[in-house]
């Protein structure tokens, strides 16, 4: 993936390093990227067991190392295609776009949704519309799922992008008032739907 010299977005917030911040997900969120790694090759079971949280990768200095820096350019151009594409599509059906923030962090974050520690993965929060995401998980996704490559990475920005689409669209609200009248294998399926969508 060519994405060196393009548009970076300005909506990341770099909280690497600065202590605790947030994190919201969970089981569906583990599901969905255990499919991922399936589809990429790699061994989704092994993520299905793991519950620790993986290391952190932001320098604990105020600067920042070369590689944390390309982590850093590389999810705000992804940001940005994002961007790009979702305010086009909002504008030629006559909306306007909000553009989430995105936050990277390490090892634990609060936010809107609550506390959480890096073992929970990337998610949206919708109480703040930010995404956070902890890029170790990456190094995690190489090392041990063999999902390696820009376009792993690239297709977890985009998935959460997608959440918060669904969010300002007002899915997610539908969603959980039909699984509020739902039976429990229904509602399960509702949210895999959602995730999926």
């Amino acid at each position: 993936m060519r994405w060196q010299g393009r548009r970076q977005s300005g909506n990341v917030e770099d909280r690497r390093g600065v202590g605790p911040g947030t994190v919201v997900g969970g089981g569906v969120t583990t599901l969905i990227l255990a499919a991922v790694v399936y589809f990429l090759g790699g061994d989704p079971s092994v993520l299905l067991r793991n519950t620790a949280p993986p290391s952190a990768s932001a320098p604990s200095s105020g600067r920042m190392s070369e590689e944390a820096q390309r982590e850093k350019e590389f999810v705000s151009v992804v940001l940005a295609d994002t961007e790009e594409v979702w305010n086009r599509l909002f504008r030629e059906r006559g909306g306007n776009y909000r553009e989430p923030q995105l936050v990277l962090f390490s090892g634990q974050v609060q936010s809107a949704c609550g506390f959480a520690s890096a073992a929970v993965g990337p998610f949206y929060c919708p109480g703040d519309q930010k995404i956070y995401i902890d890029l170790s998980f990456f190094e995690e996704l190489r090392r041990r799922f063999g999902a390696s490559g820009d376009f792993a990475q690239a297709y977890v920005i985009a998935h959460e992008v997608g959440h918060h689409v669904q969010n300002q669209l007002g899915i997610s609200s539908r969603i959980q008032q039909m699984q509020s009248r739902a039976s429990k294998t229904e509602a399960n399926r509702l949210s895999v739907q959602l995730e999926l969508q």
